[in-house]
């Protein structure tokens, strides 16, 4: 099954859950394939966590869901050592962060310090325990929600946090055509209690291979590096994007192109996926918010300053 065929295939699998959602599925699979994380932010009842599930059942991955509560502790993702009096020895307990596909609800409901127990986990794809290394696997994919229009008993996520977060998605409301057929699909049950699985985990890391054989020229690297750099230079800003949002950038618009059966990186995914990838890595500064300006303005004028190689 070639990359396109994959994609095509296992999007189709998905839309029979989620109607109307084309792009964000799409943007979902890239992050997947490029290795990143991806923070869904939207209103109640868009269906990130019913994407999450249905990702999960799809390619037929570990899930794992953690509701984040101001009680949760870092114990209670990482896992536990207990002592066990007949062997008289500690037997570790790992936590539900040892799964392919974690699914984070609510992450702004965590205190900051619970947060952190993710940051490694999402950069190295493993987690230091009772001074030991334990790996989560190829394939640890990490789906973070949160509800903006909620802010009573909420921490915002701190800026190493927002930076591991390979990109940001919102769903959003469907038209109403859309939304009247997820009523009717309803009717009797849940579609996702019907989904079958249509490829498994080593399909996804074999195109995850296949989309780093997708060549980038010196020239495209540059305009990634020139683009995100403009980001630190742009007025009100008082933190700009990091080089991790350059790789980010790289390897989601390698995919893009992989999808679109292209051998070579062109500027046009980068530009499709940059405001996505960088927006919620920028921190604005007091009076660029007083003016009204957004960080998703601030890159889109970083990309009409930026000239794409010729």
């Amino acid at each position: 099954m070639n990359p396109q065929e994959l994609y095509t295939k296992l999007s189709t699998n998905i839309e029979q859950v989620l109607q109307g959602q084309t792009l964000g599925i799409r943007y979902l699979l890239a992050t997947l394939i490029a290795g990143g994380h991806v923070l869904l932010e939207d209103v109640p009842g868009t269906g990130k966590t019913t994407l999450a599930k249905t990702l999960a059942r799809s390619i037929q991955a570990k899930f794992k869901r953690v509701q984040f509560t101001p009680d949760l502790l870092p114990t209670d993702i990482l896992g536990v050592s207990v002592f066990d009096p007949g062997e008289r020895q500690f037997h570790f307990r790992p936590g539900p962060i040892f799964t392919q596909i974690l699914l984070a609800d609510e992450i702004n409901r965590a205190s900051p310090r619970t947060q952190s127990a993710l940051l490694e986990a999402m950069e190295e794809s493993q987690v230091s325990i009772d001074g030991e290394l334990r790996s989560l696997g190829a394939l640890f994919f990490v789906i973070a929600t949160q509800n903006p229009v909620e802010f009573h008993g909420t921490y915002p996520l701190p800026e190493a946090q927002m930076d591991r977060f390979a990109m940001r998605l919102t769903l959003g409301y469907l038209p109403v055509s859309q939304e009247m057929a997820i009523l009717n699909a309803q009717t009797q049950q849940h579609p996702l209690e019907q989904l079958q699985a249509c490829i498994d985990v080593t399909d996804i890391l074999a195109v995850r291979t296949a989309a780093q054989a997708v060549r980038v020229s010196t020239a495209i690297q540059q305009y990634i590096v020139e683009l995100v750099v403009a980001t630190r230079q742009a007025e009100g800003i008082a933190l700009g994007a990091s080089p991790r949002a350059s790789i980010a950038l790289m390897k989601i618009a390698q995919v893009l192109a992989l999808f679109a059966g292209e051998q070579f990186l062109t500027p046009e995914p980068i530009q499709e996926v940059a405001t996505a990838v960088i927006a919620h890595r920028l921190v604005l500064d007091s009076q660029a918010k007083f003016a009204g300006r957004t960080a998703e303005t601030i890159v889109q004028e970083c990309l009409e300053r930026t000239a794409p190689p010729t």
